[in-house]
């Protein structure tokens, strides 16, 4: 099985967490489900800080979803509780339902302790079929991609 890859260029956005104790196993590492809920904030926090959009009205009054349909992740080196890491997202591809992201997590060493990739598909939370990524999103994620930073 082939190891997953980081992409070399475009847009990466990080956020800076420490690693607590909800988050270990009792060895005092990360229980790795543990990182898909870390991914998971990280995605919503590009939504609400990069790209200006509030998930919670994307899911609430908008209903619209965001589930993951395909995951792969790859768990390099462990993190113990009191570490900071940095979470990073990058875009792989921005399609007109789905979008394929990559995201990791680093310690502050440089060291990757994660690396998912994830495709992850909007859809109606009422028919809970898939739609196109509604406009208003898809203009703000394409205008990340060209390095468009909103205030």
């Amino acid at each position: 099985m082939a190891a997953l890859t980081w992409p070399e260029t475009g847009p990466v956005f990080r956020v800076a967490t420490g690693i607590r104790f909800a988050q270990c196993d009792p060895a005092g590492i990360v229980f790795y489900p543990q990182y898909l809920v870390l991914f998971q904030s990280l995605v919503e926090d590009w939504f609400n800080q990069a790209l200006h959009y509030p998930y919670a009205q994307m899911l609430g009054p908008e209903r619209t979803g965001l589930p993951i349909v395909h995951l792969a992740c790859d768990f390099r080196a462990i993190a113990r509780m009191g570490d900071e890491v940095q979470l990073e997202l990058a875009v792989l591809r921005l399609g007109s339902r789905s979008l394929q992201l990559a995201l990791r997590c680093v310690g502050d060493d440089g060291q990757v302790r994660a690396l998912a990739h994830q495709a992850l598909v909007f859809t109606s939370l009422d028919s809970h079929e898939a739609i196109r990524i509604p406009a208003a999103i898809h203009r703000r994620m394409a205008a990340w991609l060209a390095g468009e930073r909103f205030q």
